[in-house]
């Protein structure tokens, strides 16, 4: 009988492709997927350490699973906690047959007998996608100094992958949406002596998959070169890594940029192309934030009137610039900045997604009953929903489909004919 494994992922996207590649040794390695974690031989969680919410998630999984594994089953502990933590996080959790980190080296048992030899998770194969879509890590670690983020103390520096390697990668997963994701997506290829080759390499993977959508990109490397091919690619859908919108406040950051700057270049792209979608996350709460940055910070969620947003409250991290700095923001005023932010984003996404009724969009059928158009990042914004019972044999499929309706970040469409 074949050993079963069961991983858990918890985090960004960037740790789904981590867990892919884990995934593709074990199945090599003779290893079957498990219908439940009860039912594994293995059970490997891959955490998240980007702040103190997401760790404590991570602890909690890893305790539950202990609970729930079978009797004689290992429990390993990868990802960026085991990167981070190591040897604390082992003494902490006897339950732990093992805490592996994925940095390079690595060194995983995953149940032999023997050590794996150490290996680059970057340039493992993985198993073909069971989606339509597939992330696809382009780099590992990030190059900057952000005063809120530790990543780069467990991550490393950036690593950029050859364009090669990345083409066998899209090649093999035989998807019709690749999603290129890094820490900094747009820095790819300066460590190699290759600036600019995000270009180059955008154009290559649309040259293969009907749709090439990128995540995180930092506000300053968005070139007009690069604004250009996005467009081309017919998926003009913009994740910029703002954070903030005051100026004055994205310094103490160690972030560049400001409201101003951004709203002009993101009235540029809509200029260019109307069906553009933006995307951001922001940071609330982040020491020295007055009263007046919260206010620039509402005023360009409601000038910029982006799609999606995101708000996450800030987090001090052990090791970082924002760890040492004063006047921190009490927890209390914090949490109403928050809401605040959370609830007029609400309200403009609602509204924008409300302003697609009547128009014809083409989908990408993820599941029966359920898919997403270009303004639609997998497993991140809302979903054009449609009857199942129309779209069972349509999965993978591009699809015209008519809005009929909308119920806050989703839509409702009717079907109208495959491409």
């Amino acid at each position: 009988m074949s050993r079963r494994y069961w991983v858990e992922t918890l985090g960004c996207p960037k740790n789904e492709v981590d867990s892919d590649k884990l995934v593709g040794t074990l199945l090599a390695d003779g290893y079957t997927e498990a219908t439940s974690p009860e039912l594994a031989d293995l059970v490997v969680v891959n955490t998240c350490a980007f702040i103190e919410a997401a760790r404590q998630e991570s602890i909690e999984t890893v305790l539950a699973l202990a609970d729930r594994r079978a009797e004689g089953a290992r429990l390993v502990v990868t990802g960026c906690m085991a990167e981070r933590y190591g040897d604390e996080l082992a003494a902490a959790l006897p339950e732990v047959d093992q805490v592996s980190g994925f940095n390079v080296p690595v060194t995983l048992t995953l149940g032999r007998s023997k050590p794996v030899p150490s290996f680059d998770l970057l340039n493992l194969p993985r198993p073909r996608s069971g989606s339509p879509w597939a992330y696809v890590k382009v780099a590992e670690g990030c190059d900057r100094a952000c005063g809120f983020c530790a990543i780069p103390s467990f991550r490393g520096k950036q690593r950029s992958r050859s364009i090669e390697d990345i083409l066998a990668e899209v090649d093999a997963l035989e998807v019709a949406e690749i999603v290129l994701v890094a820490q900094d997506l747009a820095w790819y290829g300066r460590d190699i002596g290759r600036p600019g080759d995000i270009i180059p390499l955008v154009k290559a993977v649309s040259a293969r998959v009907a749709r090439t959508r990128l995540l995180y990109l930092y506000p300053s490397e968005l070139t007009d070169g690069l604004i250009e091919v996005m467009g081309d690619t017919g998926c003009p859908y913009f994740d910029l890594s703002l954070q903030h919108a005051s100026g004055p406040h994205l310094r103490r950051m160690r972030r560049w940029g400001d409201g101003a700057r951004f709203g002009t270049s993101i009235a540029a792209i809509r200029r260019r192309y109307p069906d553009a979608a933006f995307r951001s996350s922001f940071i609330v709460g982040y020491p020295g934030e007055t009263e007046d940055d919260h206010d620039q910070l509402l005023q360009f969620l409601e000038d910029s009137q982006l799609d999606w947003a995101g708000f996450f409250p800030f987090s001090s991290e052990v090791g970082t610039h924002a760890a040492t700095l004063p006047d921190t923001v009490a927890p209390g005023l914090m949490s109403e900045r928050l809401i605040e932010c959370s609830e007029l984003q609400d309200g403009i996404t609602a509204q924008r997604r409300g302003e697609m009724v009547g128009r014809r969009i083409e989908v990408l059928v993820d599941r029966p009953g359920q898919g997403r158009s270009h303004r639609e990042a997998p497993e991140i914004d809302g979903v054009v929903q449609f009857p199942a019972s129309a779209s069972e044999h349509l999965v993978g499929r591009f699809v015209a489909a008519q809005v009929t309706g909308s119920a806050g970040p989703d839509l409702e469409a009717e079907l109208v004919a495959a491409s």
